[in-house]
């Protein structure tokens, strides 16, 4: 298999993301898969590329990529691989998983640090709910997420994540071995060969709950006065800690046969942590044959037997750590529970997890195939009718429901499609307004079916888009322009068709006033796209502001009902026994006064058509109601749910 992992850390970064990470891309390509690696280190070495990253604030050894969305699409859509396995939630990360599903390539994402309990330790917990949300959403979206322990796994399902997968971690005890202790080493830190050393393996950091391990430092200090404490290891805490307990030997970061030296030539491993998914450190310390003392949960509660082969408290139970770590003072090398610990990681080797890894990522790369060979012999179910009536896209808006649109259109055949005003906003357009291909792809659904369906398009120009009237009346092909539309059903009933804006007195008589309405108009939208980004961080559901302050004014809820009076009187005018109009933003289907009138609303937030069906019926449908009845695959972009724009939307 070809294989892309794209991670914010790896070798020759000093964690046990970027070791695991090491261990994967190698074993794998013993395996003989071409695996590559895009990182943010400074160096990239063969079958690796590097990412553009910033450091981390506070904390320079850690580099957070930034998203490059045009080089993964172009790289991938060259050499498109099998998989991606995507190690990190950063906007390098999100930015790989959006470009890998819009080339339809199947991920596979690694839960390896859990950011959202940092939040507590660094003076943030306010943040946790918007942190767990960010990954929450973002693993949902992949094929599936692997993650190295069952409480990672249940916790991540609760969260609504889907096909989470249990990948464990695996010790290298070749490396790892009391074999590898050292005298002269131990003789350095002033320790005789009958005096216990206790060391504490991590980054220098307030995740690591380095307090409590000092606290246990000082603690097994009283019992025994000789002792020595060692922290292997670098970062933001260690020139404090140095300053206040001179005592302690900070001996910086230690790897390879160096690391294991330091591991064997110690007694006791404290491992207090209390945010990790795993905890690599514990496997590397049991190894060795250490005592090794650590919380119930993660690598401790899968490994670790209390009292036989370690020793281990309850969760966040300080006082119960520090007295573990006292005891394990009593435990020497030939004790049976150092003996037992070697014993008990003999057999997790990294061929077995890289094994797994591999099983994991063929699964996937086979569930792909079959989803697009589905797709590809599958027939989209479509509903057959008579007449389709749209209007107010507002293309060339970034609101434009443009995808929604092509989607809805492409489960649908008709012989009529009736576009009725405002489909290219002309106004935004000149505000400086972009046109983007997703609103190019409308225009060419359009065309496609008037070529393929023979389907006949009446497009009556609106507000937005009044230049057309300058051309009117044409015909081209199978496309007619015009002002409006009397449309016959097959039961003889009479519609009026028109846009509307004609009985807007803003829109008609102070086109400077409706301008300014619309530009108002766009700034609640957008308020409305950052005040729902800042709802969905927050695992809440859509809510429109724009909805909600039109509801709440009373002149314009007077508006909308004048607007519908003045509209039904002219079908009557007319002698039509209904009316479709548009404009408003608001969808209606409703019969009064011997009038049937008819809003086909907008897809900018109702999402909204009106069907007419081969017996003559009129309907009012919704775009995820509609898509979710056709039981077939709907866009990558979710469908906002029905709103009503109120009044002066247009």
């Amino acid at each position: 298999m070809r294989i892309e992992f794209v991670t914010d850390t790896f070798t020759p970064d000093i964690n046990g993301v970027a070791m695991t990470l090491g261990r994967f891309r190698d074993g794998l390509r013993q395996k003989g898969h071409r695996v590559h690696v895009m990182h943010t280190g400074l160096n990239a070495g063969r079958g690796e590329s590097q990412a553009v990253a910033v450091p981390l604030p506070g904390y320079p050894a850690v580099r957070v990529g930034l998203p490059k969305p045009f080089e993964f699409r172009s790289r991938w859509m060259a050499r498109r691989p099998d998989v991606i396995y995507i190690a990190t939630e950063s906007l390098m990360g999100k930015s790989a998983m959006k470009a890998a599903t819009a080339l339809g390539i199947p991920v596979v994402s690694g839960f390896h640090t859990n950011f959202h309990d940092y939040m507590d330790r660094y003076r943030v917990g306010v943040l946790r709910p918007l942190a767990m949300s960010y990954l929450k959403r973002f693993h949902q979206r992949a094929d599936c997420t692997v993650v190295p322990s069952r409480e990672v796994a249940d916790r991540l399902m609760a969260e609504g994540v889907p096909r989470v997968h249990v990948l464990g971690r695996g010790v290298d005890t070749d490396l790892f071995s009391p074999g590898m202790r050292c005298d002269a080493l131990r003789c350095a830190w002033g320790a005789d060969p009958d005096v216990p050393v206790v060391v504490m393996v991590g980054r220098v950091a307030a995740e690591k709950n380095f307090d409590l391990a000092m606290a246990a430092f000082e603690r097994m200090r009283a019992e025994v006065p000789e002792l020595r404490c060692v922290v292997v290891g670098d970062g933001p805490l260690r020139p404090k800690l140095e300053a206040t307990l001179p005592w302690v030997h900070f001996v910086g970061v230690q790897t390879g046969e160096e690391l294991a030296r330091h591991y064997a030539s110690c007694d006791v491993l404290l491992f207090p942590s209390e945010t990790e998914t795993f905890g690599n450190v514990l496997l590397e310390g049991m190894a060795s044959g250490l005592a090794c003392v650590g919380y119930d949960y993660a690598a401790a509660r899968l490994h670790v037997e209390h009292g036989i082969n370690g020793l281990k408290v309850a969760k966040g139970d300080g006082e119960a750590f520090i007295a573990a770590a006292v005891r394990a003072l009593r435990m020497g090398p030939s004790h049976e529970l150092r003996i037992s610990a070697r014993r008990s990681v003999k057999s997790l080797g990294w061929d077995r997890i890289v094994g797994g890894l591999e099983g994991i990522f063929q699964e996937a790369a086979a569930s792909s195939v079959a989803r697009v060979k589905i797709k590809r012999s599958a027939k989209r179910e479509k509903l057959s009718c008579r007449t389709v009536f749209l209007s107010d896209i507002h293309l060339g808006t970034r609101d434009s429901k443009a995808d929604e649109v092509v989607d809805f259109l492409k489960h649908i055949e008709c012989s009529k499609l009736v576009l009725n005003g405002d489909i290219i906003d002309g106004w935004a357009l000149r505000r400086g307004g972009q046109w983007t291909s997703r609103h190019s792809r409308v225009i060419r659904k359009i065309l496609k079916m008037t070529e393929r369906d023979q389907t006949e398009v009446i497009y009556l120009r609106g507000n937005h888009d009044e230049i057309l009237e300058r051309f009117m009346p044409l015909v081209f092909g199978s496309v007619s322009l015009m002002k409006e539309h009397i449309h016959t059903g097959p039961n003889g009933r009479r519609y009026l068709v028109i846009h509307g804006d004609g009985f807007d007195s803003v829109s008609t008589n102070h086109k400077w006033l409706a301008v300014v309405g619309s530009v108002g108009y766009d700034l609640l939208l957008g308020i409305n796209r950052v005040y729902n980004q800042w709802r969905a961080w927050r695992g809440k559901e859509y809510y429109s502001i724009s909805k909600q302050v039109k509801a709440r004014v009373k002149s314009a809820v007077c508006f909308v009902d004048r607007y519908e009076e003045l509209l039904r009187n002219l079908a009557r005018r007319k002698n039509c026994d209904g009316i479709i109009c548009g404009h408003i933003h608001a969808p209606e289907d409703r019969d009064e006064d011997g009038v049937h009138y008819l809003n086909s609303g907008d897809w900018v937030e109702s999402l909204t058509a009106i069907i007419e069906h081969h017996d003559g019926r009129m309907e009012l449908v919704r775009y995820d109601e509609f898509i979710a009845g056709r039981g077939a695959v709907q866009n990558d972009e979710p469908p906002q749910p029905e709103l009503a724009a109120g009044a002066f939307a247009a």
